[in-house]
């Protein structure tokens, strides 16, 4: 017996409150639960770590559920046949609001939820899931319940270690997972003396040890008190929460290291995602005889999408061969891994951490997420000598369109995508397509009105990139369905000196007075997680590292403006009111000189020549590049044009440039010129 799958569902109402979407018309809202039950000793499960664990029904088979929502043509004669997967990041449904330019939500029902109506316009059948089993209600995340592994009903323990860094002063409980809405491992006893914590104020510091009474596993509560006492706290022994009296200062990098148990079995989420798509890509009845929900006007192609850590989840689910079903049929026709960086998962690990980012330069460090292979193409990785590489299965692999942000290069060793383990420019395969969106930022909010410090130096990257996408998705299904190859891939390389080290970079940005700049990319050692980390077992935490100066991480180069060379860059940034960056600085009392998590800049220019003379800015000011308004706007609408022309953007978004432009782009960049 391979698996079982059964789709139960829970509503069935109009999207949008029936409105039409040009000449696909009206949607419909699918919403329910997919149940799946799996034999642990079929073959094509054995690599699920822990799955041999996990408890079986009376057939014998593991059983997990996911939520699921799909959004599909009413009349699927209207439809473009194709389906788009939604990862989603870290159960939240994301692809409306990065192609659409949508409200976010996790329950899309209103107008507002579509947007600019890109997706249902072009008639895709919309699915979402979740497939991340450590997440925790909350926020209407698409929530998946795993089986807990245990040794014939005795608790598996094994070493944990998480890291917290505040932002806010005074908060004194965190989870042990690091994040709210994750399950944190539950620790084996309260006893602080059977764990570590350590802190430190950068990365490479020394630890300093905190004392085990001077920190607890509890939880601070508060509530309304009586008496005359308006609130009152409470101290109360947590196996989940960690208790810091003093509080956790900001900036500063906590490590605590204990004994947990009960891990999930998080392994199943790719089986989750392959077994549901091939279903409503092929099937006509589930396992309980309902029909498929698509009906029978057949889906010709799937293609999916996921940003950042979903970005890695498609990057990962390539590389592990779940592209292809039990039926040997090619699952995904395409992917768009987004801002993933070079990362895979750490997902398939007993005590994985699946929300947690892949590590940055101040933030989670040494996660084995990041990881060998790091590209899609051929190589040997000259520390350990394996050769290896994301594609590698041609019968069953995707077409690959992989996008990524400025940030990628200075947070995610984004470079190692299209290089090999020593720098050196790598060839990607014929069925990939690698675009580097210069001087962008990770996250890059459509919906941001003004930009914003934060615990940064700079202001936030304004720079918009969902233009992007759009054309992304479009000359995929070009590629997929009529072998019209996509525009050549555009990032930066070593021959042509667009891709530098950090030495390199530091010379050619300007010198703007008050800008202090990163001393570098964030690294990638060499690390050993023990002898069993295939197996799905990390045993040393932290993990030993065998070569500090590891795999080199490169950045684009930039011009005499701070402007990334070598990429893709988008209208705003070919006509830049400011200094776009991939990185942003953490300010004073937050871990001040480091970088900040995914979090971009926006440098403005001086406004006019007097302004420039007088902060003795090296950039020309914003006058001296356009002398009116109506200049600037000229500027957008040829950049724009340009990349209309070359098929890297929609003509439909040369009117959204032109839109966001008008008026200096005001609210985004502060201009106070008439």
């Amino acid at each position: 017996m391979k698996s079982e799958l059964t789709l139960h569902i829970s509503e069935r109402t109009l999207f949008a409150e029936g409105d039409a979407f040009g000449e696909t018309g009206t949607y419909e809202r699918i919403k329910g639960r997919v149940c799946y039950a799996v034999d642990p000793q079929e073959e094509a499960f054995s690599r699920i770590t822990d799955l041999d664990k996990a408890p079986t029904n009376e057939k014998g088979l593991v059983e997990y559920s996911t939520d699921f929502l799909i959004l599909k043509p009413q009349n699927p004669k209207k439809g473009n046949r194709r389906l788009f997967f939604d990862w989603g990041n870290r159960g939240n449904i994301r692809c409306l609001q990065f192609f659409n330019d949508a409200l976010a939500s996790n329950d899309p029902k209103t107008r507002e939820h579509a947007g600019n109506g890109f997706l249902f316009r072009r008639g895709y059948t919309l699915v979402f899931a979740g497939w991340q089993g450590d997440l925790l209600a909350g926020d209407g995340r698409f929530l998946m319940d795993l089986p807990v592994a245990s040794n014939h009903g005795i608790s598996i323990t094994g070493q944990v270690r998480s890291e917290f860094i505040l932002e806010e002063s005074g908060i004194t409980t965190q989870p042990l997972s690091g994040w709210a809405n994750t399950r944190s491992h539950p620790t084996v006893s309260l006893d602080t003396n059977q764990a570590s914590l350590t802190r430190r104020l950068y990365a490479d510091a020394s630890r300093e040890e905190i004392p085990s009474d001077q920190w607890m596993f509890a939880r601070d509560e508060g509530g309304s008190g009586l008496d005359g006492v308006s609130k009152q706290t409470a101290i109360v022994p947590s196996d989940t929460n960690i208790y810091l009296p003093g509080g956790f200062e900001t900036g500063w990098i906590y490590e605590l290291v204990y004994t947990g148990r009960n891990p999930l079995v998080l392994g199943l989420g790719h089986p989750a995602v392959r077994d549901l798509i091939s279903f409503l890509k092929y099937g006509d009845f589930d396992d309980q005889g309902h029909p498929n929900p698509l009906g029978k006007r057949r889906i010709d192609k799937a293609y999916g999408w996921g940003r950042s850590q979903t970005g890695r989840a498609i990057r990962d689910f390539v590389y592990h061969g779940y592209n292809e079903d039990f039926d040997g049929r090619k699952v995904f026709d395409g992917l768009i891994p987004h801002v993933s960086g070079a990362g895979l998962l750490w997902m398939n690990h007993r005590f994985a951490n699946a929300v947690s980012p892949a590590g940055q330069e101040h933030e989670v460090h040494h996660n084995c997420a990041d990881r060998f292979p790091f590209s899609y193409a051929v190589t040997t990785d000259h520390l350990t000598g394996k050769t290896d590489s994301i594609l590698k299965r041609p019968a069953s692999d995707p077409l690959i369109i992989h996008t990524q942000s400025a940030t990628e290069y200075w947070q995610r060793r984004g470079s190692l995508v299209h290089t090999d383990t020593q720098g050196h420019d790598l060839e990607q395969p014929e069925r990939v397509r690698v675009y580097a969106w210069g001087s962008s930022e990770h996250f890059a909010d459509s919906g941001m009105s003004e930009p914003s410090r934060g615990p940064c130096q700079n202001l936030s990257n304004v720079v918009r990139t969902s233009l992007f996408l759009r054309s992304a998705l479009d000359n995929l299904d070009l590629w997929a369905t009529d072998d019209v190859a996509p525009p050549s891939s555009r990032y930066p390389r070593r021959s042509d000196g667009t891709l530098v080290d950090g030495n390199e970079w530091r010379h050619q940005f300007p010198q703007i007075p008050g800008v202090a700049l990163p001393n570098g990319p964030a690294q990638l050692p060499l690390l050993d997680f023990g002898p069993d980390f295939e197996k799905g077992l990390l045993t040393l935490e932290p993990p030993l590292v065998l070569n500090p100066n590891g795999y080199p991480t490169l950045v684009p180069s930039v011009d005499s403006d701070g402007i990334d060379q070598g990429c893709l860059n988008a209208p705003m940034v070919l006509a830049p009111l400011a200094t776009y960056t991939g990185w942003n600085l953490r300010a004073r009392g937050q871990g001040q000189g480091a970088m900040h998590k995914f979090t971009g800049s926006t440098i403005p220019f001086a406004e006019t020549p007097e302004e420039q003379l007088a902060t003795a800015d090296p950039r020309p000011s914003i006058l001296e590049r356009y002398p009116n308004s109506e200049a600037y706007l000229d500027a957008i609408r040829k950049a724009a044009r340009q990349l209309v022309e070359e098929r890297y953007m929609l003509e439909e978004d040369v009117e959204r440039c032109l839109e966001w432009a008008r008026d200096w782009d005001r609210l985004r960049h502060g201009i106070r010129l008439p």
